[in-house]
Formats: C-alpha cells, structure tokens, sequence
C-alpha cells in the first residue's frame, strides 16, 4: 500500500500536518496537493480545530514541485509537455488560495531547506518558524522560470524590492537567521529544540486566543497590500462591526473589565 504524501495528526486544539515524501525532500506531485487539499478540507470541517501547523517530514520542508513529474522525454511535443503552466494552475495556486482562506492561524515549522514553491509554502502561512539550520532559496532562476506559488508577491511584500531582487535573481541559500532578520519568517527555534516543538508551543497559544479575530486580521493586512487608506479605515470599520457580534468580542470585554482571564472559544 503506498504511504501517504500527507499525513494528518490532531493534537488537541491544533492539526499537524506533514508533508510526507522525505525522500524528494518533500517536493510537490500532484497527488500530494490533493492530499493537502484534503487535510484542509478536514482542518475546515472540524470546529474543534483552532490553529493548523504545517511541516515536512525527515530533513527537508518543501522543495517546490517535483520535476520528475514534467515530460522532458525528447521529440515531438516537448515544450507543451513540458510547460509548467498547468501544474501552477491546476495545483499549486489552488494550494497557496486554499491555504490563504483556511478559518484558522496557520504556522509553519521549517524544519529544513524551502527551496522554490516550499518558500512560497512557508511565506504563506501566518506565522513561521525555522531550524537553526532550515534555509530558504528562490531555486527559479537556475532553471530559466521565476518565483511562481505566491512567491514574487511574498517576497516584496515581506523583504521589499531590493532583497526580494536578490534572492530571486540570484537563488543564493538565505539562512534561518537571515530570513528572520529580513522578515521571511517570523522567528528561529533556540539551539537545541526542535523547530515542530517551537511551533506547536506557539500554535497551544494561538489556539486560546480569539480564533474569528486572528482570521480575521490575516484578511485585513493582507488587504492593506492594495487598498488606500481611505479603502482599509472602512474595511477596520466593517471588520470591527462583524467582530463586534461575536462570542469571544463579549466575552473580551467582559473578562477585561471583569479581572478575570478571558474564555475565547472561537466563536
């Protein structure tokens, strides 16, 4: 029976997802989108889930899209078959969409090297943490295509025009302690602890807090990439009133003025 590409755990409050082809350090077939697809789908359907952590198996993260998958065979046809126009289509931007619109915080524990669409993976989730030794390379130039899964949008919006330039143009290994330090990712795993633990003690305390607020929020700076302050003082304004009609906004406020510590339930 074949392993799965993508394996599901759910610890309590939080669902760990793995991505399971350590031997391709993880790449991307399309299978394995599928089966992503449907972990979320699960993360989606199950209320008592608040925060999801995503991360891959053995030494490696993701190392983008398996190649092995492309018809590179000679003859006639090459270049149709060949093109990865479909696959970006029809797999990995449904992925980056779906990840984006998930109903709870996402993390990211890069336990290893993110080197194309798997940087794009990382950058895509809410938060990320990174080994010591993880690394991140835009790999695109060195095979003649460019940052595709989100990537070129990403990286200006999280390192600006001259580093996203760098790291694209050149495909140079940006470091964990770089990519924190440039805004990649938001932090490193102390020496010693494993980057998966790091994450999921980060996820126990999204998991306790407001979980319609934090999506909430995602949305909202996300949207302040292209809105104009006028747009984004009215999108706070709608947010705020929606919030306004929750669970965990009342009972907020009322543990605030109350003393006391607050019961979010995600509502």
């Amino acid at each position: 029976m074949t392993e799965a590409t993508v394996l599901y755990e759910k610890r309590g409050a939080i669902a760990l997802v793995t991505l399971n082809r350590a031997q391709a350090l993880n790449s991307f077939t399309r299978q394995m989108h599928q089966d992503l697809w449907a972990a979320l789908d699960r993360i989606n359907g199950d209320k008592g889930i608040r925060v999801a952590v995503i991360t891959g198996a053995g030494r490696g993260f993701c190392a983008g899209a398996d190649l092995a998958e492309f018809d590179f065979a000679p003859g006639p046809g090459l270049v149709e078959r060949a093109n990865p126009g479909p696959v970006i289509d029809q797999a990995f931007n449904p992925t980056v969409r779906k990840l984006m619109a998930l109903r709870v915080p996402t993390v990211a524990a890069v336990n290893g090297v993110a080197a194309g669409a798997g940087a794009s993976l990382a950058m895509t989730c809410d938060l990320a943490v990174a080994a010591p030794g993880a690394s991140f390379i835009q790999a695109f130039s060195k095979i003649g295509l460019i940052p595709d899964a989100g990537g070129s949008w990403f990286l200006i919006k999280k390192l600006g025009l001259a580093r996203a330039m760098g790291c694209a143009m050149l495909g140079d290994k940006v470091s964990a302690k770089d990519a924190k330090e440039w805004g990649m990712i938001w932090d490193v795993a102390p020496e010693g602890e494993d980057c998966v633990a790091a994450a999921m003690k980060l996820a126990e305390r999204l998991a306790t807090m407001p979980t319609t607020a934090l999506v909430r929020t995602r949305q909202l700076l996300r949207a302040a990439a292209s809105n104009d302050l006028d747009q984004q003082l009215d999108l706070e304004r709608d947010t705020q009133s929606a919030l306004g009609r929750t669970h965990d906004y009342i009972e907020g406020v009322s543990a605030f003025l109350q003393k006391r510590p607050a019961q979010f339930k995600g509502e």
